[in-house]
């Protein structure tokens, strides 16, 4: 008996804390500002205590004295993971980054490698606080009373994926990160933008594959505008219907909110033509987002990398970027162009330099790799930011609503002239896999 009560406190101490939407987590050593949970390098992820770090090793801290909260932290000499169990919904994540006897140089990355902060440095002595805003998500699709209604039908590969396991997953990467304290605290009022599509869009865990989905956090305000990507590979717009993908957004997005509808690759490799339900559907998401005031904006599928002999790319895609931009007209709503930026960004980097950007990677660059990589569809991080750029350009350029919430990371990109390879900043995270996503 005595065993079942203990059980069962720590089962309802559990289920408390994964019910929680305020957190404050000291990182450091022993020293602990009044008010905030201790974090040290031996806090392993514990389900009972619903946070901790996903793997300790080589986790070290460092107290240089003086306050408690930002004289201390924790660092590591690879990517270092931090979860928390929390309910699904937006969160404002307050981080304090540096070293008050040293420098730091830190890239944020959250769930499945979504680019928050890139590349923070702070110089000698130098403490600097960093308020990044994410989107937590789960299977359970909720009705407005948050009464359990259904649930998405994932496939076998997602079930490993971080961005569906009940956690809130930070990953801290880069040279010297340094991080003293993360504050966590829900955010009831910020726009979403919910992401729908397919591969070129999914918030990819694996290097090297990446989508533009999983770089748009990283051009918007935090605070404001939070990214929701709900992408994934191998979907057309029926299967994402099928798995209840869409039901899932339909009973969580808000007026004021923005869904992104992104699909041709898949729908056309099925055999399906544009006649075949992909603009009735199309047009019945369109009227439905509107009916929830919603603000539906389409976006064409980009190219793949096929040049003709002048090297000039081929449309692979038959007609249905057309048929999306006819339905936008038709139905009066904003489209991004991406086919056709796409065009312009590979046609400048030219058929050889265009693998820069795509997974095209010799044998053995990468674990349990023993042939070439050659993906003329799917993108690297580089050819996944470039892309991201491209989308917010159309933004921009257009005057989109949405133009508000752009942050000063984006530099008014040019697609004729791609930024430089060489110098495009990404630390790579411990997750690895030469299977390419499904679809094609």
């Amino acid at each position: 008996m005595k065993n079942r009560v203990g059980f069962l406190m720590i089962f309802i101490c559990s289920w408390m804390f994964s019910q929680q939407t305020t957190f404050k987590f000291d990182f450091g050593g022993e020293r602990v500002e009044k008010g905030f949970i201790p974090i040290n390098p031996t806090s392993k992820f514990d389900k009972k205590l619903g946070y901790g770090f996903m793997d300790i090793s080589g986790l070290k801290s460092v107290d240089n004295g003086g306050n408690a909260l930002t004289g201390d932290f924790i660092t590591n000499d690879k990517p270092f993971y931090f979860s928390v169990a929390i309910p699904e919904g937006n969160y404002d994540i307050k981080l304090n980054l540096g070293d008050t006897k040293g420098i730091s140089e830190t890239t944020v990355r959250v769930e499945n490698r979504r680019l928050i902060l890139n590349d923070i440095k702070t110089k000698q002595g130098e403490i600097v606080e960093k308020t990044i805003t994410v989107h937590v998500k789960d299977s359970i699709i909720r009705n407005q009373n948050g009464e359990n209604i259904g649930i998405v039908k994932l496939k076998p590969r997602e079930t490993k994926y971080l961005h569906w396991d009940n956690l809130l997953t930070i990953e801290f990467n880069d040279k010297a990160p340094k991080v003293c304290s993360v504050i966590i605290q829900a955010n009831k009022t910020v726009k979403t933008i919910y992401l729908t599509g397919d591969s070129t869009v999914v918030d990819a865990q694996y290097e090297p594959w990446a989508s533009w989905g999983q770089m748009l956090p990283y051009f918007f305000v935090p605070n404001e505008l939070v990214i929701a990507n709900y992408a994934e590979s191998g979907e057309t717009l029926k299967a994402f219907e099928d798995r209840h993908r869409i039901d899932k957004i339909w009973n969580k997005i808000r007026a004021g909110d923005y869904l992104f509808i992104q699909f041709g690759h898949n729908d056309q490799k099925a055999g399906n033509s544009t006649k075949s339900g992909y603009r009735k559907r199309l047009k019945e998401w369109i009227l439905k987002a509107k009916e929830l005031g919603a603000i539906p904006v389409l976006v064409t599928s980009m190219n793949r990398r096929v040049f003709d002999e002048n090297n000039k790319i081929v449309n692979t895609l038959d007609d249905f970027p057309d048929a999306m931009r006819e339905i936008a007209k038709e139905e009066k709503v904003d489209l991004i162009d991406l086919n056709a930026l796409s065009k312009t960004l590979f046609e400048a980097m030219g058929p050889e330099n265009a693998k820069k950007a795509f997974v095209h990677y010799p044998a053995n660059s990468y674990p349990n790799q023993k042939t070439a990589l050659a993906d003329d569809t799917h993108f690297n991080p580089y050819g996944a930011y470039e892309l991201a750029q491209c989308v917010v350009k159309s933004i921009v350029d257009q005057n989109l609503s949405l133009k508000k919430y752009i942050s000063k990371h984006y530099k008014n990109f040019n697609p004729n002239k791609p930024d430089d390879v060489e110098k495009f900043h990404w630390p790579e995270s411990v997750y690895m896999e030469s299977l390419k996503p499904d679809g094609n």
